[in-house]
């Protein structure tokens, strides 16, 4: 007899899962996109997407070195070519001697292949001033990826309670989206808005205090350069967490993914503050997250990230490594795109030129969306947003009018949801409501990339903020958050 298929047979954990960066209000643009196709009218004549920080769908074009080394270990014989540059030859005959059978068709190791993993090693000694090992790195198909293998580690019960991980509010939702996936508890805590969203000591005590009660807190993530807020953390804050971290004896996770984003700060990672912090501290348990989908790369497709866990204990190190041998290995490509970013064109190498050229480029775009973006949010009516110290996201906050609260609750929305939904409805721009992300009760916020080019960039802020005047007028009235 066949078995009908139903929810109920389904892993339930998966029907918690949220991920509203590429949610219902995005599934909306797309038919709005299919509707202007069909010539149907409309007061704007495109969408422009907002919702996902992918810079070369935004019109970033890609880095030549990346893609030479790509195209030469994906195609060897393009080896003898006189128009590639000797430099990018050398690079791709490296990575094609560590691949089996010198094929990016085959297997590498599940850990990724040596050769990338040193150069990451290299990499990370040279940024912390902390040796870092090759046996200690491993590689993903993208930092999610590895971010869900880290967190596989924490499920389960311990001492009759079922696992808990502590997560930042707002926070990117591959987190949550994953613990869900995992059936592990989350932990909420409260970036501190009016504190330029820092972690503050005693909300990491009333959220741990509070998950105790019920569940067993494992581990500690940390989203530095903020995700989707921007911020990046100073030194004595970093400090707060690790000593938090320790008297709680929590595993902590570092996503340091928008580190080559940031446009006005020194950039510590949690390695490095430990390490100099010195004993306890500089033994804690500790993975810390890279990727190529952003920073100057911005490499979203191919798939390529890392992790390094420097100090794990033999039996939960053979457990992760289990877990990266039933997935085989990540994407080789993409291994390639992370080695080039690990190790870019030194200078007085024949590349050199050209991707300082390519980097200052992208660096001054960056600088240029982060500035306009700030400058323009704070002058909307009702509209605040903190400094953009890195990231590729602005994350303002805004309210509107009573009625509209009420309004949006009539159409089982939140406000921030029905907001986005008309903002989209009436220009085309599409953001991500901050309930997507969590946002601390009555708040409203939004999260935009921020990478458009310029004259789309200055239509989409000039459209938004038309649009908020439209809708403060329209339900106008003694005006609350929602």
């Amino acid at each position: 007899m066949k078995l009908e298929s139903t929810s109920e047979h389904i892993n339930q954990n998966l029907l918690n899962i949220q991920y509203a960066v590429r949610g219902p209000i995005v599934a909306r643009a797309a038919q709005i996109e299919k509707e202007l196709e069909k010539g149907v009218k409309k007061p704007f004549d495109r969408v422009v997407r907002a919702n996902i920080g992918d810079c070369h769908a935004l019109g970033q074009a890609p880095f030549t070195f990346i893609r030479q080394v790509q195209a030469l270990v994906a195609c060897p014989q393009l080896l003898s070519s006189p128009d590639i540059p000797d430099d990018v030859k050398a690079r791709a005959r490296e990575l094609l001697a560590d691949c089996t059978k010198g094929s990016v068709g085959a297997y590498s190791p599940s850990q990724g292949l040596l050769v990338v993993r040193r150069r990451a090693a290299q990499y990370l000694s040279t940024r912390d001033g902390v040796p870092a090992y090759p046996e200690q790195i491993y590689l993903g198909s993208g930092a999610s990826d590895l971010i869900k293998a880290v967190l596989s580690l924490f499920g389960g019960d311990l001492d009759g309670k079922p696992s808990a991980v502590m997560i930042p509010i707002p926070q990117y939702p591959v987190f949550s989206g994953t613990l869900s996936e995992l059936g592990i508890q989350q932990a909420h805590y409260y970036l501190d808005e009016a504190q330029g969203w820092a972690m503050v000591a005693d909300e990491l005590e009333r959220s741990w205090t509070e998950a105790s009660k019920s569940s067993a807190v494992r581990a500690l993530v940390v989203i530095n350069p903020g995700n989707p807020t921007g911020q990046v953390l100073t030194r004595e804050n970093m400090e707060e967490i690790i000593k938090f971290a320790h008297r709680r004896r929590l595993f902590l996770l570092a996503d340091e993914v928008y580190q080559e984003n940031i446009v006005s700060k020194p950039f510590l990672s949690f390695k490095k503050v430990m390490h100099e912090m010195g004993a306890p501290y500089s033994s804690m348990e500790l993975a810390s997250f890279i990727t190529a989908s952003k920073g100057w790369a911005a490499e979203c497709g191919a798939r390529a990230g890392l992790v390094e866990i420097p100090r794990l204990t033999e039996t939960a190190r053979r457990a992760f490594e289990a877990t990266r041998a039933v997935a085989q290995c990540p994407n080789l490509l993409g291994q390639c795109a992370l080695d080039c970013v690990m190790k870019p064109p030194a200078p007085g190498e024949l590349s050199h030129e050209r991707f300082a050229h390519e980097l200052a480029t992208v660096r001054r775009t960056l600088c240029e969306r982060t500035a306009t973006a700030y400058q323009k949010l704070n002058a909307i009516p009702t509209f605040s947003c903190n400094p953009i110290d890195a990231s590729m996201f602005a994350f303002p906050r805004f309210s509107v009018p009573a009625r509209a609260a009420v309004a949006a609750r009539a159409h089982g929305m939140t406000p921030d949801e029905f907001y986005c939904l008309h903002l989209l409805e009436e220009t085309g721009v599409c953001v991500v409501p901050g309930s997507g992300f969590g946002q601390a009760e009555g708040t409203l916020h939004f999260r935009t990339t921020i990478l458009h080019p310029r004259e789309e960039f200055s239509y989409m802020m000039d459209q938004i903020a038309n649009f908020h005047v439209r809708f403060l007028k329209e339900y106008e009235d003694e005006r609350s958050e929602g």
